[in-house]
């Protein structure tokens, strides 16, 4: 099987999906869901793994028993991979992630000891700017309001401590390319580019 991107067909079973979030439209276009949208996927994920590892299409199935909105599916496909890479098609497009979305305690304060150092801050702040470079985004989660308990209010990388989570993130609006083996090109682009701040994760959080 060869990765061909995906068929027009894939953003508009989502459109179809966002308008009516339902069994009955589901049942009606899961063959359109399986060919034009799961296929490419399992594909795609045979072309990336001798590089980034195997990789997960995660379940269209919504779990809405904490959830205010009980639409039972995801409006969008969303696919993991082991070395910490993530994307997403939706009726918006594609999109890609990579990163930490959050940290245990022991994790989050070797991160924080971590950009408080003067050498691996100042390396973040560099690995940082050349993901940004690429016309990609660097994005904190769940950050404080203010500074760590222990770390002083002025330091130089104040924005950076308040992350508990960091993640590289770019996103794609619909266009022919989608729709052609260019689609993993990009991908490939976006984590090639945000591998060295991954990898820069992994010590400072792993260690």
């Amino acid at each position: 099987m060869t990765f061909r991107g995906w068929p027009s067909e894939a953003l508009e079973f989502y459109e179809g999906l966002s308008a009516d979030n339902s069994k009955t439209y589901w049942t009606d276009h899961k063959a359109v869901y399986e060919t034009a949208v799961r296929e490419p996927a399992v594909e795609l994920l045979a072309e990336l793994e001798p590089e980034f590892g195997p990789g997960k299409i995660f379940r269209p199935y919504r779990d809405v028993r904490f959830s205010a909105d009980k639409s039972p599916y995801k409006n969008h496909l969303g696919v993991w991979l082991e070395s910490g890479g993530y994307l997403q098609l939706s009726a918006d497009g594609l999109a890609a992630g990579g990163g930490r979305y959050e940290m245990t305690p022991e994790q989050l304060d070797r991160y924080r000891r971590a950009v408080a150092d003067d050498r691996t801050g100042t390396e973040l702040v560099g690995l940082i700017a050349e993901v940004e470079k690429s016309g990609a985004q660097v994005h904190g989660r769940n950050s404080l309001k203010t500074v760590p308990r222990g770390y002083p209010k002025d330091h130089p990388r104040l924005d950076l401590l308040r992350h508990k989570g960091l993640v590289t993130w770019r996103e794609w609006k619909p266009a022919a390319w989608l729709g052609t083996p260019a689609a993993k090109n990009r991908i490939v682009d976006f984590l090639r580019t945000s591998r060295p701040l991954r990898e820069w994760l992994d010590v400072t959080v792993r260690g």
